[in-house]
Order: C-alpha cells, then sequence, then structure tokens
C-alpha cells in the first residue's frame, strides 16, 4: 500500500485506539473495513490509493458494491460509519478540504430486539452444568473454567471481550465484586454472589499456572490467555447442549438475558445501565421492550378473557 495512505491509516488508528480509547477489536474492525475498500477502489491495487482523490461518487460505488455482495444492512452501515469516520479525520487533522462521506445516506435498519434466553432455561443449563461438576468432573481444569464463564457472563452482564480481559487482581471474592474494563477504558464495578464466589475459588485452585501473562483471570490451561473464539466456542456448546431456545447461541445473548431478567424481576433501570456499562440509558431501555413484549404474551397466555372476540358493542 502507498506509503502516504499507510501513514494516514496508522496516524487514523493511532488516533481511536489512544484518544478515543476504542478497543483492540474495534480498531482491528476499522483496519479491515479500511483495507477492503482500499482493495476495491483500486482494483487490488491498494498501492496506488490516495484518500484524497476519494469522491462521494466513489463511496455510492462501494455501498452499492456492498449490497450486491449481499453484505446486510448493519454490515454496510458499519463499514459506512468507518469510512465516514476516516474521511472527517482526514479533513480536522491532515488537511483535507472536502469530507467525501459527510453526505453518504445509507438505509436506516429497522431496530431489533435484543435476542435471550428464558430465565427457566439459563439456571437449568447453569444447574446442569454444576451437577456434571460435582459428580465426576470436579477436578477437570477445563470443565470448572468452562463453567465458570457461562456462569460469569450470566450473572454479571459482562462482554465477551470483558471477560478476555479480566485481570486476576480485578476479582475480588471478599467483597464479591468485579472491576471491570469497559468501552473507552472506563472502568466500572459489578457485583456478585456466593455462588459465583465458590465457583471462582475453585477455579483458582485448579488453576496451577497462575493468572496469563498478562495478568489475566481465565487462561487456558497451559497458561496462555483465552480468546475471542474460544470464548464463543465455549459458551455455544454449553447452551445448545442445554437446548436453549434461541436464534444465536454467544456471549452477547447471556448479556442480554442477564438485563432482560434483572428488569423483569424488577430492577431499576438506572442500575442495569450501570451494571451493564452503557453510557446512555436510551440504549439499556431497548430492554423495556423486551420485557413489555413479554409481558403481553403472557397476558395473551393467561388472561381467560383475552382470547375472546369482541361481540356487536357499537353496531
Amino acid at each position: 500500500m502507498h506509503e502516504i495512505m499507510t501513514d494516514y491509516i496508522k496516524s487514523f488508528l493511532t488516533y481511536i485506539r489512544c484518544e478515543l480509547n476504542h478497543s483492540a477489536y474495534t480498531v482491528s474492525a476499522y483496519t479491515a473495513d479500511l483495507r477492503e475498500f482500499a482493495e476495491f477502489i483500486t482494483g487490488g491495487s491498494p498501492d496506488r490509493f490516495r484518500p484524497t482523490d476519494i469522491t462521494s461518487s466513489d463511496l455510492r460505488t462501494f455501498v452499492a458494491h456492498l449490497s450486491r455482495q449481499g453484505s446486510s444492512p448493519r454490515t454496510v452501515r458499519r463499514k459506512v460509519s468507518t469510512l465516514r469516520s476516516f474521511f472527517t479525520f482526514m479533513c480536522r487533522r491532515h488537511g483535507s478540504t472536502t469530507n467525501p462521506a459527510a453526505d453518504l445516506i445509507t438505509a436506516r435498519t429497522p431496530k431489533e430486539l435484543p435476542v435471550y434466553i428464558r430465565q427457566d432455561e439459563i439456571n437449568t443449563i447453569i444447574d446442569m452444568n454444576g451437577s456434571a461438576i460435582s459428580s465426576s468432573d470436579s477436578d477437570d481444569f477445563d470443565t470448572v473454567r468452562d463453567n465458570l464463564i457461562v456462569t460469569m457472563l450470566y450473572t454479571t452482564g459482562i462482554r465477551c471481550s470483558e471477560l478476555m480481559t479480566l485481570r486476576d487482581s480485578a476479582v475480588n471474592t471478599s467483597c464479591c465484586e468485579l472491576k471491570v474494563l469497559g468501552k473507552r477504558n472506563k472502568e466500572r464495578i459489578v457485583p456478585f454472589g456466593s455462588e459465583l464466589k465458590q465457583m471462582i475459588e475453585h477455579y483458582r485452585l485448579l488453576r496451577e499456572c497462575g493468572p496469563g501473562p498478562g495478568g489475566e483471570f481465565f487462561v487456558r490451561r497451559n497458561g496462555s490467555a483465552l480468546y475471542r473464539k474460544l470464548i464463543y466456542n465455549i459458551v455455544h456448546d454449553a447452551l445448545k447442549a442445554g437446548n436453549a431456545h434461541a436464534s444465536r447461541l454467544s456471549p452477547h445473548v447471556l448479556r442480554h438475558s442477564f438485563a432482560t431478567d434483572m428488569l423483569n424481576n424488577g430492577a431499576d433501570l438506572t442500575a442495569v445501565q450501570k451494571l451493564l456499562g452503557h453510557s446512555s440509558l436510551g440504549t439499556t431501555q431497548i430492554y423495556t421492550h423486551v420485557t413489555l413484549r413479554d409481558l403481553q404474551h403472557n397476558y395473551q397466555l393467561a388472561h381467560p378473557r383475552a382470547q375472546r372476540k369482541g361481540g356487536n358493542y357499537g353496531n
């Protein structure tokens, strides 16, 4: 890739990593999006890419290409957001006189309600895993760790990335608290109960290698840190084995389940916002739509007059 473009990308990535405090995962996604755009717009010759030569027409052509490829509206919006951020940065930091992405419009995607697993199903899965450990695999490191991962994700609502980078020193069983480093390096305290405390202490006893190379709480048997795909597989396999009914079986579904169950059981919306680490209450409010949907469903099933057809009133 052309050296000028390389410098621009490095400068932009440094900016979002150091000044905006974006996570390594976000930085990686931005890098991939920019690389894809450079490859497309130069016909596979990114060394010819010049960001100052890009026009609004170029961006619209790229968006049309993504749609023809079958990219979902959500994916297209994310890639456009990356390009908009990059070209805004070019104007502010590198003297570009026009922003080709300023007027770029993409179709608004309908807001999807969070996918979650019913509380009774989650409890069954966690209890089932706990029973298996107590009966036969109480000293198997991988089994104990995997069950702890699933239980911690559901009972604390932390993100997969937060669990992956959780420091051993941030897991306090004396106070039953996690010190979680969230998006943009914002720190928050998340409490947990006695059940999770016992599981943490059991895991630490079996973790012969100690914390990971960077002080990580969760490690593999050889002491190396976990990676995102491994955590995903652990959660997916546990939920699938427990016959969880959900369109997706992922760590984030457990976070959605945590928030939904907290609200269903009477938790204050602001408290749930703080536990999840949302900067905006509006982000947390999406879960109120889920709980309202459940209420409506339960009403239709349970109320004796809910299914009755209307009479001739008003005729």
